[in-house]
């Protein structure tokens, strides 16, 4: 059996070198490892395991001989790009949201539609947006046994979901406010910000984030829905096979570096309990229960962060719903939120080889 070769396009971007690390510490199961970026960064010099990679400009020649390519850069360059690749011979692998809803492209979360990666008649397999890719583990595995029906979903953003920008922006802010002799009231953080240089305009997010939250993240669509709430909505109903499914969502941006949370309150076709839930998750390996209220014990974002598993925690039957269940998701969104998931779809890729 061959090893396959892999690319992985956007290697320097702030994915792209979570992707590294993920690299880095699983089995080598490839032949050739090429990395690709684009023409700036290019020549820069990056180790996997244990040899030294010179990072080549972005160009169709760059997918010669590759069998499966990675694509953790923006929606303009994957549309571009991974069809290229595809034509090319490789199975593009894509984590930009360019073909998520396309009918001819698979939606895939290994743990639980991993059949569909071989379904891929474009050569391209998609890779869910992080804040739907937090709970969908813990969700397929409910599905499987109480049949999903309704989804209440309120995310709580790290602004690394929007990429280096925002990790810069919060710390930036952070250094702003704590220079500042001035008292922080409602009325204060915006011109503290402003007095530093920190004009909301430049920013990628449309609001101060330190000492605040914002509600709405990404793009203004159709009814007053964001495009984070949308895909949630969308990506959800794809992934679980499940059309008609019900779903309301409320995408928050906070003020943490790594990490999303969600609150989920998911509604089954048959009755279930806190018991059951705890039973079904813990036989899943990719997720680990932390729910011991009485003990301060439940997930949060700094205890995820950097970690590969998704955390779930305050499990609750709810009180007023019928087959209904509350509970507290966390995951690294850098890292199974993107990198993470899009690498296990290419090893379930290189499988067929």
């Amino acid at each position: 059996m061959s090893k396959p070769n892999l690319a992985l396009v956007g290697a320097t971007g702030a994915v792209g070198t979570v992707m590294i690390d993920i690299i880095n510490n699983r089995e080598n199961i490839w032949g050739e490892i090429r990395l690709i970026a684009s023409a700036r960064s290019a020549g820069k010099k990056i180790t996997v395991h244990g040899e030294e990679l010179t990072v080549v400009a972005l160009s169709e020649e760059a997918f010669d001989g590759i069998d499966i390519a990675m694509f953790d850069v923006p929606d303009e360059v994957s549309e571009v790009w991974a069809p290229i690749a595809a034509a090319r011979g490789a199975v593009a692998v894509d984590n930009s949201g360019a073909f998520r809803m396309d009918p001819e492209v698979p939606l895939v979360v290994p743990e639980v539609n991993p059949e569909q990666a071989r379904n891929r008649p474009k050569g391209i397999i998609s890779n869910p947006n992080c804040t739907t890719l937090t709970m969908m583990a813990a969700l397929g595995a409910l599905h499987r046994n109480w049949t999903l029906t309704e989804l209440v979903v309120s995310s709580y953003q790290a602004v690394s979901g929007a990429g280096t920008a925002g990790i810069e922006r919060l710390r930036n802010e952070i250094s702003a406010v704590a220079g500042s002799n001035t008292g922080v009231n409602s009325g204060d953080v915006e011109a503290i910000l402003g007095t530093a240089g920190l004009q909301v305009s430049d920013s990628p997010f449309p609001a101060p984030v330190v000492l605040n939250v914002v509600p709405f993240a990404g793009s203004l669509k159709a009814g007053g829905y964001s495009s984070e709430e949308m895909k949630v909505r969308d990506e959800s109903r794809k992934i679980l096979g499940i059309p008609s499914l019900k779903v309301a969502a409320t995408c928050v941006r906070v003020p943490v570096l790594v990490s999303h949370s969600l609150t989920v309150h998911a509604t089954f076709a048959n009755p279930l309990t806190v018991a059951d839930v705890h039973k079904a998750l813990e036989e899943e390996p990719t997720i680990k229960i932390v729910d011991d209220p009485a003990n301060g014990l439940w997930p949060t974002p700094n205890m995820v962060a950097g970690q590969d598993p998704t955390y779930v925690g305050r499990v609750r039957q709810s009180l007023d719903f019928n087959n209904s269940i509350e509970m507290f998701v966390v995951g690294d969104n850098l890292r199974k939120g993107a990198a993470l998931n899009t690498y296990e779809i290419a090893e379930l890729v290189a499988s067929e080889f």
